[in-house]
């Protein structure tokens, strides 16, 4: 099965960033992946108009606090949106199944509860190779999609239809 080039989008689609606040939420856990994914939404989000003094970034130690940390990094700050920035790689238990369920489910209700758009962004792959063809390789990089996403979702809450 192919996979799209994450990085690639129009441009003319995305909202300006010019004004936002918005968060990073980074796993410290495969850090090789998540510094890349990193970089990429920060790159776009600067592209779009986004001051890098109005991003706001946290580190945690894995894919599954990401949801408490976008939970708390809400509560002691105003954002227009967190982007939540992880990579679980499968290994020879069901440990990753649990992780990604509580993961997803974790960041989208973190969402839900406070009405700002929370960015799933985390690499969910077999193989280390998997996830750095999404990091930035032959894949494009899942960062930038994620901050195309956190920018139309901002938007969208402050101003729907």
């Amino acid at each position: 099965m192919a996979t799209a080039d994450l990085s690639k989008y129009n441009a003319a689609g995305v909202p300006k960033g010019t004004g936002l606040r918005l968060g990073l939420v980074v796993s410290e856990w495969n850090a090789e992946i998540t510094g890349a994914l990193r970089d990429g939404a920060v790159e776009t989000l600067l592209k779009h108009g986004v001051a890098f003094k109005d991003i706001h970034e946290v580190q945690v130690p894995g894919s599954y606090e990401l949801a408490l940390g976008a939970q708390l990094l809400l509560e002691h700050r105003s954002l227009d949106g967190v982007i939540c920035i992880g990579s679980v790689v499968r290994g020879e238990t069901p440990h990753f199944d649990f992780v990604c369920q509580a993961t997803a489910h974790g960041i989208m209700e973190v969402g839900l509860k406070t009405g700002v758009p929370v960015i799933f962004c985390v690499l969910t792959d077999d193989t280390m190779e998997q996830a750095r063809a999404r990091s930035g390789g032959k894949h494009g990089n899942k960062g930038v999609e994620a901050a195309v996403a956190v920018l139309k979702m901002a938007a969208l809450r402050k101003k729907p239809g």
